[in-house]
């Protein structure tokens, strides 16, 4: 099985964040920078995504990453994803921006659900305080939102239960 985990950042907590969950899943690439992707046909070649994506333009319809995500979400939909799974973790701040936390997850969910890909690692809101997000699906968020800014001490724990989480979801992850 091959898995990739990409990102996408501004101010490195995202590929912080992807390097500590590819050290909780030992069968992954190397994460990737988004930015040095030439060609989205390589998630063709994958059997499982990985993805992270911060979130700057809260409360924005659309390109809520700011990063080069927002660049590739139409190309995204357009690629045949039938049968690949994907996790989606995300960053925000859920005190700063409360109304908006982590919205940038359902911006990229949705796009690679387009895709036809089959979504897999979501989380219960219930484990977070936040007033309102994009991202959340009923009582469950459309992937892993993280907030280093703050509630960095919690970090750890989540990313290690989700990683547990995302091994049974994902056949041939260890």
């Amino acid at each position: 099985m091959t898995i990739g985990i990409y990102f996408a950042t501004t101010t490195g907590k995202t590929e912080d964040i992807a390097e500590r969950l590819h050290g909780l899943l030992s069968n992954c690439n190397s994460p990737k920078d988004l930015a040095d992707l030439s060609d989205l046909n390589e998630f063709n070649n994958l059997d499982a995504i990985i993805c992270g994506i911060p979130t700057w333009n809260t409360g924005a319809d659309y390109e809520r990453s700011g990063t080069a995500w927002d660049a590739m979400l139409e190309e995204i939909g357009g690629l045949n994803l039938h049968g690949k799974r994907v996790a989606i973790f995300g960053l925000g701040d859920s005190s700063t921006y409360t109304e908006n936390f982590c919205d940038a997850m359902e911006e990229l969910h949705s796009f690679f659900k387009k895709a036809g890909a089959t979504m897999v690692g979501y989380v219960r809101t219930s484990d977070y305080t936040f007033d309102d997000s994009k991202s959340a699906i009923g009582e469950l968020f459309c992937g892993l939102p993280l907030d280093e800014d703050g509630e960095s001490d919690l970090t750890d724990d989540r990313l290690i239960r989700w990683a547990e989480a995302l091994k049974k979801e994902i056949p041939g992850l260890t």
